[in-house]
């Protein structure tokens, strides 16, 4: 018997959407860190809880109040629907902003931990040399943290790529618009069609293998960042 197609579809919308959805968390989350940085013990707090949360929700929990947010009927699915004339539900627009929810923590908690590791002497000695808040920001704090940031980008991508239950409920199995590599995965082993899962199973593990040595030999450097410490 002739060797299953690939399913190059699935696999590409889902780097995509893992690429996209990496990208706009750094965009938010790399000053984001910094204002909850900034911000007092007491409300700093819950604020950092409920970052963390998606981390310890089962996602078929989160991927149902997602779905009943960005529903028709949900306060932001009637938002986008009046300003876009589209639905966020079953769409690629809602897989994005359900995976950004989904691995918020997972760029969130690296960017923050790396910013808490930064000297106050660095940044004091900056502010006396008339520096800027701003000045300091890009100066000093952006490249003492390059590595958090660089930590979070790949955790990001790679816990998104992966996710089943969010994208599921959100967008449901849409071929060439909703229908990720986990999901596909899903498909061919429910159809018993066991060779085609090896294949994109085994992609998944090869990208997941290679992601786990680039953040190896970023923290194995001296002076090395994990985000789990």
């Amino acid at each position: 018997m002739p060797a299953p197609a690939i399913d190059w579809e699935s696999l590409i919308l889902s780097i995509k959407l893992a690429s996209i959805s990496s990208a706009l968390l750094l965009i938010i989350c790399i000053p984001g860190a910094w204002f909850i940085q900034a911000l007092p013990r007491k409300a700093k707090a819950p604020i950092e809880a409920i970052s963390t949360l998606p981390m310890v929700l089962p996602p078929t929990v989160l991927g149902f109040y997602l779905l009943v947010f960005l529903g028709p009927h949900g306060w932001i699915g009637q938002f986008w629907q009046n300003f876009s004339d589209t639905k966020l539900v079953f769409s690629f627009s809602g897989l994005v902003i359900g995976s950004m929810v989904y691995s918020l923590p997972f760029v969130l908690q690296p960017i923050l931990n790396a910013y808490n590791n930064i000297s106050p002497a660095a940044i004091q000695l900056a502010s006396s040399l008339g520096a800027s808040p701003l000045d300091r920001f890009f100066t000093v704090i952006i490249p003492h943290s390059k590595r958090g940031i660089i930590s979070a980008a790949v955790l990001g991508f790679a816990h998104t790529l992966g996710e089943f239950g969010v994208v599921l409920l959100i967008g449901g199995n849409i071929s060439g618009e909703t229908r990720v590599v986990s999901i596909a995965i899903y498909d061919h082993v429910e159809a018993l069609e066991y060779s085609s899962a090896h294949q994109l199973s085994g992609i998944l593990l090869l990208i997941s293998f290679i992601i786990l040595i680039i953040l190896s030999f970023f923290n194995s450097k001296k002076g090395g960042y994990s985000w789990l410490r």
